[in-house]
């Protein structure tokens, strides 16, 4: 530490040298220097000088700097201290530096100052417009708003320092929108200008934002943005109809439910505001038709609610209201928010088919009933204002059997056979009405129910098997019986139970609900002298006129013990009084049995066949296809019959091929035969060999194949007369020269004498 030294010079922010102050604490010591960003001058920016009260200007001193930028951004003089900025520099990219400076011997390399940090500040200049976070804003405020109504608030930036003059300080003002719209100076809130802004006559509009810095003064930067406003709907148009009156027409035919026709209200507002819902306040239509609203179209269906006719009523009027489902009520002042209209429906008038006086016809008829019996009448109408002649038919599909018949005029049904109640008990027929003019039709179902007729004997309701004891005693029940009758009476069964005739074995005991006992009238039966008696029951009803049945029930005596509990019965007993056994039977049956294996066995040796030699007689000399039943190794194993001599007679026979397998060679080796004559024959066989032994698919086992040759065709061609000359004259047998030397001869011949001839 030095008593006295010089502060090192500082510069102004324009570069200009300030006046040098002294301190007595330390030897050097400064704390910031000041630069303005973006410098325009030529050359490097000068900062400022460092100086030591150590350095004798003897040039024994060296200043060195580090920290921010130093010896990039900033240099200095080692020798005098001098700092430059050796580029333009940007506050907004880095608005200070903070660097270390110090004095250094230079012989000695010993530090003569501690080092000590000064800042050097980037001044501001005002060169950042404000910027907007959005080129463009998408902003709403509800139509009908007062004064002052809140829309958006726009905010913009200025990269500039705010703490240096007014270079970041930001005005707002509007360029475009107005007067329907105004923008806080200092806030940028956007608001209403105008009262009573309805979206009806203008829904969108387009306001331009001006941010301006240096408080808005003359020569700031600006930067605007664009903030579209769109006018939000309230309900305060009431929906109108455009017309008084509507006029519809409908068929007399439309169905329930059917539209007629569509209204529709106009409501100046959009979205739910919109909505409307249709009603019918009253007219004389009212309880035939019926009104519902479309929530998409917005319009007003009306639809039949009851069957029209146009030769009951042709017109009908209703008054109908429309209405919105959201009424806002700070609007209500423009309302009302209803109308009504006048609708007039016509109705036209359609040719209709027939109508039945009935939706269904019920008839009934008894059965056994005479063929042509009436069983009742259907009739039909036709509902137009000009009636048509009316024509009756039966659907035949429903009535297959051809069981009823309908006058055609009349409409009156009768039976073409008679009915039986217990085959069906209904009929369902449908019977078809025709205009003999338009051949319209309507069909309506005719249910026909065949009434019961007691004429049916009643009989016994299931099979009975009925046994009797030996030692049975008089008066014991053996058996219940009951009967069933398919006829239906009104009050219900009654059934009598009797005997045919009397009867010294049995008797029957009526309950008297609709039941009986057979009770035995004697005791002490032998099934030897009577195996089963037969008796006769007789069955009655009680309805009119009286039926009854005979049914026959079989009894059965059987062995019983002494608790009555049955043992054996009428077919083991014919048995067993012929002194046999149940293990006699048993061994016959066995008996049996066995012959009967026995009788099979010998019928299977004698049906055996021998086998038929080879050869059935030597003296059969015609070719015979002889099977050996051998599987052996194929042909390269039996000598029986070799086939290469065909391809060969000096065929050696290791070239020989297997057709089991692929040759080896495509091409084999062959020697070439020393017989010259029948080449064709040989090389046509040669080729079928080939071929037969090189096929892939030649099946793994010996097989037939045939090598037949017919050999060329004769250069003679044919010699059959059919095709000669009518004379023999008029022939020329100079050919016979070309065919070849095998006709020499032939050609002296018949030229000799052709030569003759002439001579």
């Amino acid at each position: 530490m030095h008593t006295s030294s010089k502060l090192p010079i500082r510069t102004s922010p324009g570069g200009e040298t300030a006046s040098i102050l002294q301190r007595t604490k330390r030897g050097w010591m400064w704390n910031s220097f000041f630069l303005l960003e973006e410098w325009t001058g030529t050359g490097k920016q000068y900062v400022g000088k460092l100086h030591s009260d150590m350095d004798k200007e003897d040039g024994s001193v060296k200043y060195v700097l580090t920290g921010d930028g130093a010896g990039t951004v900033f240099e200095i003089d080692e020798n005098s201290g001098d700092m430059h900025a050796t580029r333009r520099l940007d506050r907004e990219e880095k608005a200070l530096y903070t660097l270390s400076a110090k004095a250094v011997n230079k012989t000695s390399g010993q530090d003569l100052e501690k080092a000590s940090e000064f800042i050097i500040k980037i001044h501001d200049i005002n060169d950042n417009e404000p910027k907007f976070a959005k080129d463009t804003y998408m902003a709403g405020v509800s139509e009908m708003s007062n004064v002052g109504a809140f829309v958006i608030r726009v905010t913009a930036t200025d990269a500039d320092d705010e703490a240096y003059g007014n270079s970041a300080k930001l005005v707002y003002s509007i360029l475009q929108g107005q007067p329907y719209f105004s923008v806080e100076p200092e806030t940028g809130v956007i608001r209403t200008a105008l009262p009573n802004m309805i979206r009806e006559n203008r829904e969108h509009y387009q306001v331009v934002i001006q941010a301006k810095d240096m408080a808005g003064q003359m020569g700031g930067l600006s930067g605007t943005t664009t903030v579209n406003i769109t006018l939000l709907d309230v309900n305060n148009s009431p929906p109108r109809f455009p017309h008084s009156t509507y006029h519809l027409s409908t068929p007399e035919s439309a169905g329930i439910g059917s539209p007629v026709g569509r209204i529709k209200a106009y409501d100046a507002d959009v979205g739910e505001n919109a909505e409307m819902w249709y009603s019918i306040l009253d007219g004389d239509g009212q309880d035939m038709f019926n009104i519902i609203t479309d929530s998409t179209s917005q319009e007003g269906v009306i639809t039949v609610k009851k069957q029209l006719d146009y030769e009951s009523k042709r017109l009908y009027s209703l008054r109908v209201q429309v209405t919105n489902t959201h009424i806002d009520r700070r609007f209500e002042q423009l309302g009302p928010f209803s109308d009504t209209a006048i609708v007039r429906i016509t109705i036209t008038d359609v040719d209709e088919p027939p109508v039945f006086s009935r939706a269904l016809y019920i008839f009934e008829v008894d059965e056994d009933t005479p063929a042509g019996s009436s069983v009742g009448t259907v009739s039909a109408r036709d509902p137009d204002t000009i009636n048509h002649l009316v024509k009756y038919t039966i659907d035949r599909h429903t009535d297959l059997e051809r069981l009823f018949n309908i006058d055609s005029n009349n409409g009156t049904i009768s039976t073409l056979q008679g009915l039986d109640r217990e085959t069906s008990k209904w009929h369902n027929i449908s019977v078809l009405a025709t205009e003999l003019s338009t051949a319209l039709q309507t069909r309506v179902p005719v249910f026909i129910k065949v009434r019961d007729v007691n004429d049916n004997a009643p009989e016994f309701a299931m099979y009975y098997e009925t046994f009797v004891c030996e030692n049975v005693k008089a008066g014991q029940l053996i058996q219940t019986i009951s009967a069933v009758d398919t006829d239906e009476p009104l009050v219900g069964h009654k059934f009598v139970f009797s005997l045919s005739t009397i009867n010294p074995n049995f008797t029957v005991f009526d309950n008297e609900d609709n039941t009986a006992r057979i009770l035995t009238r004697r005791g002490s039966f032998n099934r030897r002298e009577m195996s089963s008696y037969l008796l006769p029951v007789v069955i009655s009803d009680n309805d009119y006129p009286i039926q009854s049945s005979t049914s026959t029930l079989t009894v059965r005596v059987c062995a019983c013990d002494s608790r009555g509990n049955v043992q054996t019965c009428s077919t083991e007993a014919l048995l067993l009084s012929a002194g046999l056994s149940t293990g006699a039977l048993v061994a016959i049956l066995l008996c049996i049995l066995i012959l009967l294996m026995i009788v099979v066995l010998f019928a299977a040796l004698r049906h055996q066949k021998k086998k038929e030699p080879l050869i059935i007689s030597k003296e059969d000399v015609r070719d015979n296809v002889v099977s050996y039943n051998d599987e052996g190794g194929g042909e390269e194993d039996t000598q029986a019959f070799d086939i290469g001599t065909l391809r060969n007679p000096e065929v050696i026979d290791t070239n020989k091929l297997r057709r089991d397998i692929m040759p080896e060679m495509l091409f084999p080796f062959r020697r070439t035969s020393p017989i010259k004559d029948n080449t064709d024959v040989r090389d046509f066989i040669n080729g079928r060999l080939h071929e037969n032994d090189s096929d892939p698919t030649a099946p793994p086992y010996d097989s037939l194949a045939t090598y037949a040759y017919e050999g060329n065709g004769s250069l003679a061609e044919s010699l059959s007369s059919l095709e000669s000359a009518a004379t023999e004259g008029d022939q020329e047998f100079e050919y016979l020269s070309h065919w070849g030397p095998q006709f020499k001869k032939l050609a002296d011949m018949y030229i000799g004498q052709e030569s003759q001839r002439e001579t």
